[in-house]
């Protein structure tokens, strides 16, 4: 993706900031795209990986957004800014990083997303849960975006809305039916809510690079979507007769590289063929 946009911060955080915002897309979509073919229903089957190349498609965006502000970096920063080593290679020759690059040739302490996306799908009620707290999240964090001074940015944020307006409605829908079901679905969701909740915080924990983006006029104050986010959470668990989860202790460390097992797992399935045959294109 082409730009012209002039961010008022430094390109190399805001390298950071739309890597994270990728990394989040990439790994949640790549965990929804797991259930294609094993969905309940044909239909949510369908819904689900559509929703999945929705958040793939952002990530392209991002991507390819990313690997402008890290070419357009000194040629002596760039050894910097990742450790690994296939990625190393790939600078050694003097080329340009691309989309595929970023998403492929990382390690796991070079991604920066939240900890709630990589966490594993176990059962239908625990995907939907994790997707309702993103989707609520991403809907709240979009429609601030897009008002960023970055044209980048706030173009992929209008986009994204449009979806991501859609993702909430259909994973609401499904807490809600869910919830108010079965007494067997009813406590599987309000399991699935509770085990997730911890994840939840980081969301709203604003680190250095949240900080600066945002001060810098290109970024959201993701501390001011807390209240919104909450009132949403609140009035769909009315509905869903779901009890809201006492504040307990949160997550937080995927926003600097630190990561549970789980995304290990994930990136080797994603990153395998890549990794085993360098260079290989379609």
């Amino acid at each position: 993706m082409e730009s012209n946009s002039q961010s008022p911060i430094p390109k190399s955080l805001l390298l950071d900031y739309t890597l994270r915002l990728a990394d989040d897309a990439l790994i949640i979509g790549h965990r929804l795209s797991e259930w294609c073919g094993h969905g309940p229903i044909l239909e949510q089957d369908i819904a689900l990986t559509n929703t999945s190349l929705d958040h793939l498609g952002r990530a392209r965006s991002l991507y390819q957004y990313a690997a402008e502000q890290f070419n357009a970096l000194p040629a002596e920063k760039k050894k910097d800014v990742f450790t690994s080593v296939a990625l190393q290679q790939v600078l050694n020759t003097e080329t340009n990083v691309d989309e595929d690059d970023l998403a492929y040739l990382r390690d796991g302490w070079d991604f920066r997303n939240v900890l709630l996306v990589e966490q594993p799908n176990n059962d239908w009620a625990y995907t939907i849960a994790r997707a309702f707290f993103y989707d609520a999240f991403n809907y709240f964090f979009f429609t601030e975006l897009v008002k960023g001074k970055d044209e980048t940015l706030s173009a992929i944020a209008e986009k994204s809305l449009k979806e991501v307006t859609y993702h909430l409605r259909w994973s609401s829908e499904w807490v809600v039916r869910l919830g108010d079901g079965t007494d067997e679905s009813h406590q599987r969701m309000q399991k699935a809510i509770n085990e997730l909740w911890s994840y939840t915080g980081e969301l709203f924990t604003a680190n250095e690079t949240d900080k600066a983006a945002h001060q810098g006029g290109i970024g959201v104050d993701v501390n001011s979507l807390l209240q919104p986010w909450t009132e949403c959470v609140r009035n769909v668990f009315a509905e869903a007769n779901i009890t809201m989860p006492q504040t307990v202790w949160m997550q937080q460390g995927g926003k600097e590289g630190r990561h549970s097992e789980h995304l290990g797992y994930i990136l080797a399935e994603l990153q395998f063929m890549q990794r085993a045959y360098p260079g290989m294109e379609w």
